[in-house]
């Protein structure tokens, strides 16, 4: 399928629907092939307004850049970036480059939820799998072409795209390749019911029953993240339940997810999802 996205040439479309009555969360909004050449390209990922949505972007020929929250990116061929907005990211062609790619532009909170996943498990930059990729192109390939398309159709491209990179990230892991430690299993499970509590790494180092830099070592090791990074990311996830699923105020949730306090809670917020956490939960529910 990625072959037929191809041969049917550079396009670009956006898919107007009529709003429905019955709000769809997960939907294509716009789609295109291109191509850059030897041209000024580039996307501030905080300066495209204050409406959240998200871009999947698949490199098929050139290379792009992508610098993401401080690490820098290449983009080349085979390589597919998930990133949302607004959040702190440029995305561009270096000078004298050539870049070609096919992208979905998506909305809805149950599509920045999903890569919300993603990126919180693999990071901004995909490598997907032909099966998942060919998905991909599918999707791509039926937003440019079909046919006075409603809202339950856009949805259904939506969840495709969101579905084949679900699958790339965590579809591919049998059981026995996702298994922890032992050790690092009692830490993970007790972070996860403990995120109100203090979590410094001397007490989830002895929890593994190891000491402080050999359970850092092999934390990272088999989570790829640091402990106090995994504590984070962890109370990141689940203030971000809270905000969306409840009518919770900022105290309350920074109380339950283990920080000090509101203000330092909606620092932190606002750096890692680039809104303040009552802002994102506004967002959310009109993107939806």
């Amino acid at each position: 399928m990625l072959t037929t996205l191809l041969n049917n040439g550079f396009d670009l479309r956006r898919l107007a629907v009529q709003r429905s009555a019955a709000p769809l969360h997960c939907m294509v909004v716009s789609a295109g092939y291109e191509q850059r050449r030897n041209e000024v390209y580039s996307w501030d990922g905080m300066k495209r307004g204050t409406a959240p949505f998200l871009v999947i972007q698949h490199t098929t020929f050139g290379e792009g850049r992508l610098d993401y929250a401080g690490t820098q990116h290449r983009l080349t061929p085979g390589k597919t970036m998930l990133v949302t907005m607004p959040h702190t990211h440029r995305y561009y062609l270096e000078r004298g480059g050539h870049w070609e790619y096919f992208w979905l532009l998506l909305n809805g909170r149950e599509a920045l939820r999903l890569a919300r996943e993603i990126l919180d498990s693999a990071g901004p930059v995909l490598t997907l799998d032909p099966p998942q990729l060919d998905r991909l192109a599918t999707a791509a390939l039926d937003a440019l072409t079909i046919a006075d398309p409603s809202p339950g159709q856009v949805s259904v491209l939506g969840y495709a795209a969101m579905a084949a990179l679900h699958d790339g990230v965590f579809g591919a892991r049998r059981p026995d390749d996702a298994a922890l430690p032992p050790a690092m299993e009692r830490v993970v499970g007790f972070v996860d019911d403990n995120l109100a509590a203090a979590l410094h790494v001397e007490r989830l180092a002895n929890i593994a029953e190891m000491s402080r830099a050999h359970f850092v070592r092999r934390f990272t090791s088999a989570l790829g993240q640091s402990p106090s990074d995994f504590v984070l990311t962890r109370r990141l996830a689940r203030a971000e339940r809270l905000l969306l699923a409840t009518e919770m105020g900022v105290g309350e949730i920074a109380r339950l997810t283990g920080f000090a306090n509101a203000n330092y809670f909606a620092k932190v917020f606002r750096k890692r999802r680039g809104a303040a956490p009552l802002e994102y939960r506004a967002t959310r529910f009109e993107a939806g």
